[in-house]
């Protein structure tokens, strides 16, 4: 194997699993390529069109057909709900732990205990019967107000006064004692506690956090990590295989939600951007991985705008086809999705659906695999691929790319 080439089209589902109205209700009706599809009837991808998009959905529209030689199958999601931090996970090999899903209020006084018996300074902020932490005068720890309410953590703080390290060290402790999905550690820089403050919020009498895009963290300096419930770096596809010496590139928000100590990190958004980066990174690596997130997709997903998600697929694949000329018979190119997001469905989050998985090799042809029972599948074919140690989780499909005589 010399490169190996996954891009996550993110939140680009092809229809809702089948446990979908008994662990999403609601979800059951999601499909979101057919939701961009009924917007515009004629869209036109051919370079996802040839990888076999119309073949893992299972349909044909008015402009794109299926692909008689095309690699192709879905995955399903093994992780607990729809999440783009977790799926990632579950991609990279990680086995998914079904979290808690809880108030904040629920884990105050076990995170202040946690952060006082490792010698931090603790505050108890009360506002209408809610509580939240706050630790060495400028950290905040409280209910993420903008994921599903009760499935994150926020650890926020101003970060002209007190280092992101420290803070992060603060993150790390408060995720060794809570079982929700996430801690998300963030911060920025030219904003003050008065910020956090004003943008403190309470949702459903039940929930009190420190709203995101309020507190200023995003203008400038931002930074962030998540940590993740039942996560183990060690035993994900890009710390194995960069500790057996082979490089690994993650581009868009994969970048930053991915443990890749040793490897390479380009965090991006525009959907060209990070395009032009994946292929820049192919042309100058001689073997290696190669993971990129299309983070627009989903955003497009989250504003509910068929009419984007549709401007920023024809982005990705026409990057994609600047792409394939360049791979060699040695070469695997492989484009999914980590969960759905539906926008035609009513609400701005996730959905859970089956995602396309579309394999590309040249001289392979006409290769059927089937329904994956998770997205850890990609991440073992990645490490087959290589000739290292397998993750976690997830069953290789290399097997069935052998080369078409």
């Amino acid at each position: 194997m010399k490169r190996f080439v996954v891009i996550v089209l993110d939140g680009f589902g092809i229809g809702a699993m089948d446990d979908a109205v008994t662990a999403r209700p609601g979800d059951e009706r999601a499909n979101t390529l057919r939701s961009i599809l009924a917007h515009d009837p004629d869209m036109k991808l051919p370079n996802l069109e040839k990888l076999g998009l119309m073949n893992a959905y299972g349909a044909e529209s008015s402009r794109m057909k299926m692909s008689g030689d095309a690699n192709f199958g879905r995955l399903e999601l093994m992780h607990f709900g729809a999440d783009t931090f977790m799926g990632h996970q579950e991609i990279m090999g990680t086995f998914p732990r079904k979290p808690d899903v809880h108030p904040f209020q629920e884990k105050v006084d076990a995170v202040a205990a946690h952060l006082r018996e490792h010698g931090h300074k603790v505050e108890i902020i009360e506002r209408k019967g809610l509580r939240y932490v706050l630790c060495d005068d400028y950290v905040t720890v409280a209910d993420n107000l903008e994921a599903d309410l009760g499935m994150c953590y926020n650890v926020t703080a101003p970060l002209d006064y007190i280092p992101f390290e420290k803070e992060y060290g603060i993150g790390r402790l408060v995720r060794q004692v809570v079982t929700v999905g996430r801690v998300i550690v963030f911060g920025g820089t030219g904003n003050t506690m008065e910020d956090l403050w004003a943008a403190e919020e309470i949702k459903d009498n039940t929930f009190i956090g420190i709203a995101s895009a309020k507190s200023k963290s995003y203008r400038q300096g931002y930074q962030c990590l998540h940590l993740g419930y039942g996560v183990d770096e060690n035993v994900q596809a890009p710390t194995i295989l960069t500790g057996a010496g082979i490089p690994v590139t993650l581009i868009g928000k994969v970048a930053d939600i991915v443990s890749n100590n040793g490897g390479k990190s380009i965090s991006c958004v525009p959907t060209a951007k990070c395009m032009e980066h994946t292929i820049n990174e192919f042309r100058h690596m001689e073997k290696g991985f190669i993971c990129t997130n299309i983070q627009e997709t989903d955003l497009a997903g989250h504003s509910q705008s068929p009419a984007v998600y549709e401007r920023i697929l024809e982005t990705a694949d026409k990057g994609i086809g600047e792409l394939l000329p360049l791979l060699t018979g040695e070469d695997v190119l492989l484009v999914m999705a980590d969960h759905g997001n539906d926008p035609a469905i009513g609400h701005s989050r996730h959905t859970r659906e089956c995602v396309p998985l579309l394999v590309y090799k040249k001289g392979v042809t006409g290769k059927m695999l089937g329904t994956r029972k998770t997205l850890s599948d990609v991440g073992a074919s990645v490490c087959d691929s290589f000739g290292v140690k397998a993750p976690q989780n997830g069953s290789s499909f290399m097997e069935y790319l052998k080369r078409t005589e």
